[in-house]
């Protein structure tokens, strides 16, 4: 691998960048016909239809984890951690800035929501089924069957547009800040005027992290002069006011005579309106992470008055745009749509945190930062799950945005002394475990993005990896790590998940294997020499009883009794995190063939790894084992099985349906080993520049590329024959021999042609 590092003559600067980026957009070919949004919004997926642009800070979902048989909220129920469901059909409204993909409930908040007839602002009652639901990137819409009323919604980077299609009679357009994924309470609002608000709601305490918690600030503007406008609040009755409530509101108080700013923890704001029939009223929430001054900016700046059509057509303009940097024909329309949603998925996060003015909140700070013009910060790096896939994607595709994406990472530990593990909107969660921002900037800065401090990123990944572990934010429990080699059980576990020793130290020896290519390629040999070391550490937890890893007491036994299987189904097993000893033990992408020299050569090895697939210990749910099937081709002759089990993965854990994705997307890490996978090559070693070649699952796959890389604007990957196994490959013309390929070899080639057979 030093020898690819070191054979990249080209960056991307910021002229190239640009250049690049300019070109990339007039690309297009009716790739939106093959996203579906509904995929993943069951089987715990956790993605949602709504409307959001590439990588924005705005997302508006339909609301509907409240069932309306139960007619209680249901936020804590199996999809606690989305705010839609396909499943469910009773729908509360628009949530403003959501996550996809992930595993704990957060944001989903200012909730909008339209009905007709008279006002009820208890959210238990204001619900209504829906049918007619539709969505297509940047816009979603359906009908409330309770009133009648048509609605849509569409965004921009930094605001929502929507419109409400009313019957004839009163209608209502509400906001509810009391309700969310949140775990977190609390609210203001203010009247601007009759058809403006302003304010602000607490959000936080993702994964159950108590002082993770930041503001989000929005202004909302309705486009027609309300007959009546007020504010709701949640409180106990007191005798002498009963005339301040009704029947139909219970103890929801209406302030109808009051206009100025409310705060509390159940509070809202209505307008209410006299509609015709087929009359329409649109709505516009602006918001930011500074202030309700920079809420107002974004808004002014991203719509011009109220105007939703050009909203949703900008929309789509810009997903076709981004989608179309890679084009495919062949496969089937199921394969089409799978791939372009996974690409779809794989856009969403780490979105935009900057306004439009530059400002951001300061990371664990209540400081406001500015980016350097043309630049942009991101937020929301779910790196434990990113760092596999992901971030290889955006380097490869979209490298404008990787290189602010790991300025972003840089500039968090200037701000805060430390890389992000799981951060969001300015606050460290500490989810899950491992150093994940070293391999995703090293394997940026190998693959040729440089057009940022790779100095400043280097003393921060000394400093996680070095720093004792009372110190250390990053890694607590490195002390054994770095004096024994690994971390027994009872030391620490930073998320209050249990005591996953192995898992900690398995992410340590990933980090420190690109730290060590990192050090070696800037000049530090004795770095490199004492990183790489470490990152060989796995060897201790290797147990020939079982041919697994296995936890390790403080003595330096093995753990006992002990389960391989303990941990499948996410139930808890010592030592591991989600998962098994088998979905963990072949987790030593950096050292796949010291590993099997450990289990006694390489027919033991794949021997071993084949009934992890054949008996069912495989997990396509989660990421530890999420490359596992690339880990044949490291050995001549084994590489079929590669081609084999992608194939079967593919078809059966990736659908075109609601249930399509496997489980939890993570923030788009299960789509994008999707779309690797189907375009034929994986990242398989985080912090590596090199991939594992297998069967494309269409005759012609065009990525655009940034020339900066090898001077080079397109990758072509075709595919003869139509077979499933790999018979011959060329890279630009000549044979390629072997399966596994450098970034430099791929982009350079212009093309990579296989030839696939039905038969081995």
């Amino acid at each position: 691998m030093k020898l690819i590092i070191l054979a990249l003559p080209l960056v991307l600067t910021a002229a190239s960048i640009q250049a690049y980026a300019v070109e990339a957009t007039d690309a297009g070919n009716n790739v939106l016909q093959y996203v579906d949004p509904f995929i993943g919004t069951t089987n715990f997926g956790t993605t949602n239809p709504g409307a959001v642009c590439p990588n924005g800070m705005m997302s508006v979902s339909p609301f509907n984890v409240m069932g309306s048989e139960l007619n209680v909220y249901d936020k804590d129920s199996r999809w606690w951690s989305t705010p839609y469901c396909f499943e469910n059909k009773f729908f509360t409204g628009y949530s403003h800035v959501n996550l996809s993909g992930v595993g704990c409930p957060e944001l989903g908040s200012l909730l909008t929501m339209a009905t007709s007839g008279p006002l009820q602002v208890d959210y238990r009652l204001y619900g209504s089924e829906y049918t007619d639901e539709r969505a297509e990137p940047g816009y979603y819409t359906n009908l409330l069957t309770a009133y009648g009323i048509r609605t849509e919604v569409t965004a921009t980077t930094r605001t929502s547009a929507e419109r409400y299609t009313f019957p004839a009679g009163q209608g209502n357009i509400l906001l509810n800040l009391g309700e969310g994924l949140t775990n977190e309470t609390g609210a203001m609002v203010r009247k601007v005027s009759s058809t403006e608000i302003e304010g602000m709601r607490l959000l936080g305490t993702f994964c159950y992290n108590p002082q993770a918690v930041f503001p989000i600030y929005f202004v909302m503007r309705v486009s027609k002069e309300p007959k009546e406008c007020g504010f709701w609040k949640k409180q106990r009755p007191m005798t002498g006011v009963e005339a301040d409530w009704t029947p139909d509101n219970g103890k929801y108080k209406l302030y109808t005579r009051y206009g100025r700013a409310l705060a509390g923890d159940d509070i809202g704001y209505w307008f209410s309106f006299d509609t015709e029939e087929g009359e329409q009223i649109e709505v516009q929430v602006g918001v930011s992470f500074v202030s309700i001054e920079n809420a107002r900016e974004n808004l002014d700046a991203e719509q011009k008055g109220f105007a939703f059509d050009a909203v949703k057509a900008a929309a789509a303009a810009r997903w076709e745009s981004d989608l179309s940097r890679i084009k495919v024909q062949g496969g089937t329309e199921k394969d089409r749509t799978i791939f372009y949603t996974g690409l779809y998925h794989a856009l969403i996060h780490p979105n935009v945190l900057n306004d439009v003015n530059g400002e951001y909140p300061l990371m664990e700070s209540d400081g406001i930062g500015k980016v350097p013009e043309g630049q942009t910060r991101y937020t929301v790096f779910s790196l434990w799950d990113t760092y596999r896939n992901l971030h290889q994607l955006m380097t490869l595709v979209y490298p404008e945005r990787q290189v602010d994406m790991v300025r972003s990472m840089i500039g968090i530990y200037e701000e805060w002394g430390w890389m992000p593990k799981w951060e969001l909107y300015g606050r460290e969660t500490f989810t899950m475990e491992g150093d994940p921002a070293i391999p995703v900037i090293a394997d940026s800065w190998f693959k040729g993005l440089k057009d940022f401090d790779i100095e400043t990123a280097y003393k921060a990944f000394v400093k996680s990896a070095d720093t004792p572990g009372a110190q250390n934010r990053m890694r607590p429990d490195v002390d054994p790590y770095i004096s024994d080699g690994y971390i027994p059980l009872g030391v620490y576990s930073a998320d209050l998940s249990g005591d996953n020793a192995v898992s900690h130290a398995l992410e340590y020896y990933i980090a420190d294997h690109a730290l060590s290519l990192l050090a070696d390629s800037l000049g530090h040999k004795e770095d490199a020499e004492k990183y790489r070391n470490r990152s060989l550490g796995y060897r201790h937890y290797y147990c020939p009883e079982y041919g697994t890893l296995r936890p390790l007491m403080k003595d330096g036994t093995f753990y006992s009794p002990f389960n391989p299987k303990q941990g499948e189904n996410f139930e808890t097993a010592p030592g591991f995190h989600e998962g098994s000893a088998w979905n963990y033990t072949f987790y030593v992408p950096h050292d796949v063939k010291g590993l099997a020299k450990l289990m006694g050569g390489q027919k033991k090895f794949v021997d071993k790894l084949q009934m992890v697939f054949d008996e069912g210990h495989y997990d396509p749910a989660n990421e530890p084992d999420i490359a596992y099937a690339y880990l044949f081709s490291y050995f001549k002759g084994e590489e079929w099985r590669t081609q084999e089990q992608v194939a079967r993965l593919l078809d059966t854990y990736y659908r075109d349906e609601p249930d399509g994705i496997p489980g939890n997307d993570d923030t788009g890490t299960m789509s994008a080993w999707a779309v690797f996978s189907m375009m034929g090559f994986y990242p398989d070693c985080p912090g590596e520049p090199a991939y594992t070649l297998t069967t494309p699952r269409f005759d012609r796959v065009e990525i655009t590329l940034n020339p900066a890389y090898s001077g080079k604007d397109r990758l072509v990957i075709t595919k003869e024959d139509n077979g499933k196994y790999i018979s011959r490959i060329t890279a630009g013309g000549k044979k390629f021999n072997g399966f596994r390929i450098s970034h430099k070899d791929l982009t350079g080639s212009g093309e990579i042609r296989f030839t696939a057979k039905e038969s081995r």
